[in-house]
């Protein structure tokens, strides 16, 4: 359905699995072992895996913090994007990597919930994809002593909206990890 013209392949984009976002996040180790699944019926079904990782001041590029976690670990071949904004389109190679495997259809999944992934998700909506949240692949940390809602609530919540969201010629969509169709 989307409007990118010759994409017809689907990729998973793995947004910030790092061990300095994640580890604090809520269920972190469900949240990783689904997302491994994923990669590993990504790999097997012969869909590209795009690595995407977010470095700033206070996540220094090639620190401990910054490296993607020990359970997950991107093969030489699938192609690694960082990134210093929410959006991992912003100011990255993003859209040329996907160009290049003729990608108009995401399967996102990652930290932080009410971060990187919804910039990411309205980022590849405006651009033309179709863009698929999975309900059970992605985390935040709790931050509600700023005011924030409770992890579990955002995450519901980014699950539920996102499970509605259309523009002209293009959708979004919220599935469980063991509903991910990777074709079509």
């Amino acid at each position: 359905m989307t409007t990118l013209d010759n994409r017809p392949n689907t990729a998973l984009l793995v947004v910030d699995v790092q061990n300095g976002v994640v580890d604090e996040g809520h269920e972190r180790d469900a949240v990783v072992a689904n997302i491994g699944g994923l990669v590993g019926r990504a790999r097997k079904e012969g869909v590209p895996v795009v690595w995407v990782q977010h470095a700033d001041d206070e996540l220094v590029h090639g620190s401990e913090e910054w490296r993607i976690v020990g359970e997950l670990t991107p093969e030489d071949a699938e192609p690694r994007v960082d990134k210093s904004y929410g959006d991992s389109f912003e100011d990255t190679d993003l859209e040329k990597v996907l160009a290049e495997r003729g990608v108009g259809r995401l399967v996102v999944v990652g930290a932080e919930t009410d971060a990187c992934i919804r910039s990411t998700l309205h980022g590849a909506l405006v651009r033309g994809y179709d863009a698929t949240l999975v309900g059970d692949a992605h985390t935040t940390v709790d931050k509600s002593e700023w005011g924030a809602p409770k992890p579990e609530q955002v995450i519901a919540h980014t699950n539920l909206y996102w499970r509605y969201q259309v523009a002209p010629g293009r959708k979004g969509g919220t599935v469980n990890a063991v509903d991910v169709v990777f074709s079509g």
